[in-house]
């Protein structure tokens, strides 16, 4: 059975697997960027005293945090998802790795047609 077979016919129409997509892209990216914030461009700043990829990571980190958080909401409203598990996804991208491991949980509990 395929992601799209899982879904039922009403999450199709509503557009549930395209924002589901736009989210996993932006969680992927997200999570790269704080990973690279948190593990490579802050101990660059605090070591060497460079603040350069710090001002550059942690704008980009920011930014794109937005782009998920609209993202994320997308697929929430889409997905009738509950009040607390769109709290709990909007926040893993504020957390290394988090971001990662909600991607994961979402997708399947999505396209098993659960709400999270």
């Amino acid at each position: 059975m395929t992601a799209e077979q899982a879904l039922s016919a009403a999450a199709v129409r509503r557009g549930v697997p395209a924002a589901m997509t736009r989210y996993r892209v932006m969680a992927y990216v997200v999570g790269v960027m704080l990973v690279l914030l948190v593990f490579v461009a802050i101990p660059i700043d605090r070591l060497a005293g460079n603040h350069g990829p710090v001002a550059v990571l942690g704008t980009a980190h920011g930014f794109l945090y937005m782009v998920y958080l609209l993202a994320a909401f997308d697929l929430a409203l889409r997905a009738r998802w509950t009040a607390k598990g769109t709290l709990l996804v909007l926040l893993a991208g504020t957390v290394p790795l988090l971001s990662f491991v909600a991607e994961r949980i979402v997708t399947r509990r999505t396209r098993a047609g659960e709400r999270v």
